[in-house]
């Protein structure tokens, strides 16, 4: 009896996930190529480096048009003169002039001059002309001569509806834009994932390294699936191996086989510490009882340290914890049920915690609608939705639809809800089923809408899986006062203030984003008004686009003009485009002589700035939430981290 070993003082489960959690197993970050991402945890933020899509893109197959000319045609159609063709991967050959058209695919470049597509459906078939005034024309604001292009024999299309600017174009940018924040530090690559990549030209990717898992089964009855058994040896097929590394790979680990090995002491040392030498972790199961002939504990013990030996759980009480030279250690029992159920339990999280990877989720997940969702097209609907959690920790559902074309749609969403063809509307509050896209999808810790700046993709990186919508400050303000979000951002003067309560403030110095070396010497917005110099913008629903808006009123008030007056003076006034960095990318492209940016941008992307002014940027958060571990963590960091954040952007400064 004495040299068996006894389970006098067994750990409470409690205890043994502390000791296992202890153990470090996580190794080194690597890079990888694209192809070999998916699965993979992200290890840093990255951002867009270009505008997706890269040109303004038509929707649908139809005719680019300037919209202005289609006015009045539910009443009365208009006939364009058809000018050229554009199919998808072509080079537009000719622009759009007034009362002219060009025929387009959907995915083709939009040519210039127009801002709109009509459906080919809203068209009659083109007709040559004989005399060029088969149909009105809708040039309103041109002249006869400019309107009546229509000459003879080239073809006229009737168009039969009114389009306004920017119908069926998706512009570019308008799926994601240059420098927004496409993936965060800890995202998971789906396929989903793995396409915005792609669609970002993205083709070595930085991701958290894989534990290296060695696998090891002891017991000298054991032998290898496809060999031989000698039944009246009572030999038994190696099951563990196989199980565990399914279990392995699952949970994000590299599992790694070694052969089994016998309980004669010095083989079984001789294998362990072969797999301690190469692996993060090794996991041996079986030999781990208190019989006198299983001798892995004593290894563990002479070689190694041994922390843990038993725990008070069914199955899988004889379970080891230890160290063996370099590598964490863990031996699980022999029954492979038991070994399973435990490596589940104990050690999976282990693993997933060093790959990066979320705790597992059912398929389906039951919440309620946070906003109503109209669905009144007579078809059944798998809606996208995300989820997240408020203040009581129950789920709440929210619709996402960027349009058909946006890849971050599927990134942004976490599964669907199935809608049938009679039912009109989801109601706000409604208890809904979602199908996740996997089963490890969770709600974000945060969830925030608003303004697009760099400070707040900094902060958000020491976060654990937060989810930011960056749509502009008027959407932060609308979706915190509907109640969906965590978290809004908004920057500069608002018409309303959103339901919540400030984290933290700065200020970010922004103005004209120019070419190096300001070849043009532009001074300020008075040169955008008085010379010939193409402007681009930022979206209406962005703070840069309200100071923007301000400061162009105020140089209006100066001249003793009307502010409309000016707005007409600058060209590009109303050439909008998303996130802080597009309009920066445009001026380097030779696209445009000035832009509305950041000074922080300008230093990025070394362009050169001229100062306009700052504006406040302000971090909200629901009160009703503030305890929310995510939101908590949220307001911790702002505390600790938002000097040294505001200190790595230029023209970012503390708010005084």
């Amino acid at each position: 009896m004495s040299d068996r070993k006894q389970f006098r003082d067994l750990a409470d489960p409690e205890t043994a996930h502390e000791v296992i959690a202890g153990l470090d197993v996580a190794p080194d970050p690597e890079t990888v190529p694209l192809t070999d991402a998916r699965g993979r945890v992200l290890a840093e933020r990255i951002d867009a480096g270009m505008d997706v899509p890269g040109f303004d893109r038509a929707a649908v197959d139809g005719y680019a048009v300037r919209a202005r000319d289609t006015a009045g045609a539910d009443a009365d159609p208009v006939g364009l003169s058809l000018t050229g063709t554009v199919h998808a991967g072509e080079r537009p050959e000719t622009t759009v002039d007034p009362g002219s058209c060009v025929q387009v695919s959907t995915g083709a470049v939009v040519p210039d001059g127009a801002d709109a597509v009509v459906m080919v459906e809203d068209t009659d078939e083109p007709t040559a002309s004989t005399d060029g005034s088969s149909a009105r024309t809708g040039a309103s604001e041109t002249s006869a001569s400019e309107a009546d292009t229509a000459t003879a024999g080239t073809p006229t299309v009737r168009v039969r509806t009114a389009v306004a600017p920017g119908e069926h174009v998706m512009f570019a940018g308008a799926d994601i834009a240059a420098g927004a924040r496409a993936l965060g530090p800890g995202t998971e690559l789906s396929p989903r994932e793995v396409g915005l990549l792609s669609a970002l030209g993205v083709d070595q990717v930085p991701v958290r390294g894989q534990p290296t898992i060695g696998i090891v089964s002891t017991g000298g009855e054991l032998v290898r699936p496809g060999e031989p058994l000698a039944h009246d040896r009572g030999e038994i097929h190696d099951v563990n191996s196989y199980t565990v590394a399914a279990a392995v790979a699952e949970a994000g680990g590299d599992p790694r086989l070694y052969p089994h090995a016998g309980d004669d002491r010095d083989e079984l040392a001789a294998t362990l510490r072969e797999a301690a030498r190469a692996c993060d972790l090794v996991v041996s199961s079986g030999s781990t009882s208190a019989s006198a002939v299983d001798v892995i504990y004593r290894v563990i013990e002479e070689q190694g340290e041994l922390l843990l030996h038993g725990v008070a759980v069914k199955p899988g009480k004889p379970m080891l914890v230890g160290r063996l030279d370099d590598a964490a250690y863990v031996g699980l029992p022999g029954y492979p049920v038991s070994a399973l159920t435990i490596f589940r339990t104990f050690v999976a999280p282990l693993v997933r915690e060093a790959a990066g990877l979320p705790e597992p989720a059912t398929t389906t997940v039951d919440g309620e609608m946070a906003v109503e969702e109209r669905t009144p097209d007579g078809r059944r609907r798998l809606v996208a939705v995300g989820l997240v959690e408020d203040d009581d920790g129950d789920t709440l559902v929210y619709p996402v639809d960027k349009g058909s074309g946006a890849t971050t749609s599927l990134v942004e969403a976490d599964g669907v809800v199935a809608v049938d063809a009679d039912t009109q509307y989801l109601a706000a509050g409604e208890q809904v089923t979602v199908q996740t896209f996997s089963a490890r999808v969770r709600p974000p810790t945060v969830f925030g809408v608003g303004e697009d700046d760099p400070a707040v993709s900094r902060l958000l990186d020491y976060l654990d899986q937060p989810r930011y919508l960056a749509a502009g400050s008027r959407q932060g303000v609308r979706q915190r006062q509907v109640g969906v979000t965590d978290i809004a951002v908004t920057a500069g003067p608002l018409d309303r203030e959103p339901d919540g309560v400030e984290l933290g403030s700065w200020r970010r110095e922004w103005g004209l984003i120019v070419p190096a070396g300001n070849p043009a010497d532009v001074s300020g917005l008075a040169d955008l008004v008085d010379r010939d110099l193409s402007f681009v913008t930022r979206d209406t629903g962005s703070g840069l686009r309200t100071s923007l808006g301000l400061a162009v009123a105020e140089l209006a008030d100066e001249r003793g003009v009307e502010r409309h007056d000016l707005v007409d003076a600058i060209d590009g006034f109303d050439r909008a485009v998303r996130a802080h960095e597009s309009p920066a990318r445009r001026v380097l492209a030779d696209d445009a002589d000035a832009g509305l940016g950041l000074r922080a941008t300008a230093d990025r992307l070394d362009t050169g700035f001229v100062p306009v002014g700052s504006q406040r940027v302000r971090l909200w958060a629901a009160e009703c939430r503030l305890e929310k571990p995510g939101v908590a963590r949220l307001r911790e960091t702002v505390a600790s981290e938002l000097s040294t954040v505001l200190a790595e952007l230029t023209g970012y400064a503390e708010r005084e």
